[in-house]
């Protein structure tokens, strides 16, 4: 599948002056821009939502909201993600663009197009609380993971180095997929947690490595219930996250089988177990 190198900067340089100074320097500040995302079948070509993101990775963060919201159900659905190719727009506006194909026979997200939904970098697809939608969906319980208690809670030390962007603006969310040999295989960044989420499960998607069974995915931020969803729906065995739970993520992850891990700093962790 083709590359995105041509969607904008993720980082901007701007002016700034501290409140005790008079000296006005220079600043590095996460880029947050919109991204159109559009789904093709056939000839029919329609617009599925816009995201507020972090430029770079966006044809894997269109490929993972996909898979995410139950648009495919098997990696060969998805025919190819590029960004859109009409002239009538500048190069800017076509790199905030981008149109997944699938093939004629996957199946639609009834919930998403009776509502049209309204993504943003805050809160991910909005009104997707219901477990039962999952079941409707046919989603599988998630495989045990192989990896101890111990060993889940050191995978947030993991994050450490592999921010770029953050260390750069301190502006932005990780997410890290770690295969079941405990090797960090994708990582990316994103003003959005979700869109974060989206990203290393498109790679994974794009690389033909679905479902994830016995994978791990580590998150920098708080773990809501559409983490947990995005992650059973890929097949992920555990999630590790450095901030807190909510409690409808816990509940997800206990009925599909989802090892959580919390508050996991220093090697030290909380496990939400059923009550």
């Amino acid at each position: 599948m083709p590359s995105d190198d041509l969607t904008p900067s993720s980082i901007a340089k701007v002016k700034v002056r501290r409140t005790d100074s008079t000296t006005t320097t220079s600043d590095s500040v996460v880029v947050e821009e919109p991204l159109e995302i559009r789904i093709k079948r056939g000839e029919k070509e329609e617009q599925l939502g816009i995201t507020m993101r972090t430029p770079g990775n966006d044809l894997e963060l269109a490929a993972g909201f996909l898979w995410g919201e139950g648009f495919l159900k098997k990696a060969d659905e998805l025919i190819g993600v590029k960004a859109c190719g009409d002239k009538s727009l500048s190069p800017r506006q076509r790199a905030n663009v981008v149109i997944a194909e699938v093939a004629q026979n996957a199946q639609e997200s009834k919930r998403i197009l009776e509502r049209r939904f309204t993504i943003t970098s805050a809160c991910g697809v909005c009104g997707s609380t219901n477990i039962s939608d999952l079941h409707e969906r046919g989603v599988k319980k998630t495989s045990p993971t192989t990896h101890s208690l111990q060993a889940l809670a050191q995978m947030s030390t993991l994050l450490d180095g592999r921010q770029r962007i953050f260390e750069k603006t301190g502006g932005l969310h990780a997410a890290l997929l770690v295969n079941p040999q405990g090797k960090v295989i994708w990582v990316r960044e994103d003003v959005g947690r979700h869109n974060a989420v989206d990203k290393v499960i498109g790679a994974a998607l794009m690389d033909k490595k679905m479902p994830l069974n016995d994978w791990t995915l580590v998150v920098s931020g708080r773990i809501g219930y559409e983490i947990v969803q995005k992650a059973v729906c890929a097949g992920i065995s555990a999630l590790v996250g450095v901030s807190a739970p909510t409690s409808l993520a816990i509940d997800l992850a206990q009925e599909f089988g989802l090892t959580l891990l919390a508050f996991a700093r220093n090697g030290v962790a909380k496990h939400y177990v059923p009550s």
